[in-house]
């Protein structure tokens, strides 16, 4: 197994990690932790993309596992800010962002699934919108984890908290509505696969 493939097997395994800090009440300052968990997480996203490429090591291992990867990272995260919120109109944003995102997300597998199942044996890599979908679902995260992570530090005005709240849930929209835009038109340019007579 080649560095870049490491790297997204690292992020796979760092995930249940994030989320098991992100619940754990009685570990100080988890959010903080948490926070830095899912940073890095989210670096080796970057980095092992850039080694790939960088470096001739793209495979189809990498190009199957790093999107799933990522996938279970901000899904995690996104279950964890369901648990944690306590703002009920933030819970019921975050709920229908999660469910647009896990829709979006078993539509694109399917296809990939589909894709690499048929005679051409074609591994659909993430295209651009995907990319961008992602960056927005960290950014979000992110976000929110921070707000999480101050907290634990000073005290915060509610004003201040509904303001840092609101960054976080507007973001995580973004990343919801790309994310469908990013999955209908993955779904548009992958229609040749999507014969159900086959």
């Amino acid at each position: 197994m080649n560095l870049p493939n490491k790297l997204t097997v690292a992020r796979i395994i760092a995930t249940p990690i994030f989320l098991a800090v992100m619940l754990a009440q009685g570990i100080p300052y988890r959010f903080t932790i948490a926070l830095v968990l899912f940073v890095l997480a989210s670096f080796t996203d970057l980095l092992d993309g850039k080694i790939a490429r960088g470096r001739g090591l793209v495979t189809n291992f990498g190009k199957f596992l790093d999107p799933i990867a990522d996938k279970m990272l901000t899904t995690a995260a996104l279950l964890g800010f369901m648990v944690v919120l306590d703002n009920k109109s933030f819970i019921v944003q975050i709920t229908v962002v999660t469910f647009l995102t896990l829709f979006r997300e078993f539509a694109v597998a399917s296809v990939r699934l589909i894709a690499v199942s048929s005679a051409s044996k074609k591994v659909i890599p993430a295209n651009i919108w995907g990319k961008l979908k992602t960056v927005f679902q960290m950014a979000s995260i992110i976000s929110g984890l921070l707000a999480y992570s101050v907290k634990e530090f000073i005290s915060l005005s509610d004003t201040v908290w509904d303001i840092m709240m609101c960054i976080f849930i507007i973001i995580s929209w973004i990343a919801a509505i790309t994310g469908v835009v990013s999955g209908v038109i993955y779904l548009i340019e992958s229609k040749e696969y999507l014969d159900s007579s086959k």
